[in-house]
């Protein structure tokens, strides 16, 4: 996917990684919280699968993070 190698989404991948480690949280905890694998975390925030926005409204959530703060 070439998309996901966009800047714009590489620095949205950088954020989203930073907002799960500013929470304290480890993969795996997020993971468990979103009756989900490990994996699907890696992969969300590695760029192997794309988010869609109902998936970043969750993350926003649980980083406690407005949605703004990935998509600046």
């Amino acid at each position: 996917m070439k998309s996901t190698r966009a800047p714009a989404y590489r620095r949205f991948l950088t954020r989203l990684r930073s907002a799960r480690e500013d929470a304290g949280l480890t993969q795996v905890q997020v993971a468990r919280q979103l009756s989900r694998t490990q994996a699907f975390v890696s992969k969300s925030e590695s760029g192997d699968r794309r988010v869609d926005v109902i998936e970043l409204k969750t993350f926003a959530r649980l980083y406690r993070k407005p949605v703004s703060y990935f998509l600046g």
